[in-house]
């Protein structure tokens, strides 16, 4: 059974970290990447205010941040981002905020011609909004998006009891990590003390 929009967006798993100890090509470089999940992509583009617009490179920065990882997998954020603008047009008249997908641009302004719509409606919104726009060509542009972009606040890290932290996410090893091996000489499991053979003094 194929699965809707919604329930890809609320059955997704829950992000996580991978380690990667090799490049995987110039997006994938070594460290912490986080594969984020639909919820959360949805969670900052709903708090993208009126006449502004977010960035890619802004919501993944954002995500890693809040993950601590170094950054995030660009590919399934633009996933993930589809999949929220087509759960959002599905619920479209329900009870609800909306949720603005189409404040969501590339890092040059270019706006995204794979969400619900395409070009032509994300700039009928975006001038709604009160956003200038402009066509090069085939590409239609946000005029000077410096202007207008929206960059989130930090999120807020654990510092003291009762802050809210982000769900720790699940971590993946890098390959050859956790294997069974040779444990330190102290403190290893089954490890017992040595019994002191000196005699004291007679």
């Amino acid at each position: 059974m194929v699965k809707t929009a919604v329930q890809k967006r609320d059955e997704a798993p829950a992000p996580h970290v991978e380690v990667l100890l090799t490049s995987k090509g110039p997006q994938y470089p070594p460290g912490r990447m986080l594969v984020a999940s639909p919820l959360e992509v949805q969670e900052v583009v709903m708090r993208i205010p009126p006449k502004r617009v977010l960035r890619l490179g802004d919501l993944r920065a954002t995500l890693a941040t809040k993950y601590r990882a170094d950054y995030t997998c660009a590919m399934t954020t633009g996933l993930f981002l589809r999949i929220v603008a087509e759960a959002a047009c599905a619920e479209r008249g329900k009870k609800g905020p909306a949720i603005p997908y189409w404040r969501v641009v590339r890092d040059d302004g270019e706006l995204i011609d794979k969400l619900p719509g395409g070009t032509a409606a994300a700039a009928a919104q975006l001038e709604a909004d009160e956003v200038a726009i402009f066509h090069l060509g085939q590409r239609v542009v946000v005029a000077n998006v410096e202007h207008y972009a929206w960059v989130p606040p930090p999120p807020r890290q654990r510092t003291a009891a009762g802050d809210v932290a982000p769900a720790t996410p699940r971590v993946a090893s890098p390959a050859g990590a956790g294997k069974p091996g040779a444990q330190g000489a102290q403190g290893g499991r089954g490890a017992r003390p040595q019994r002191d053979k000196r005699r004291g003094p007679g």
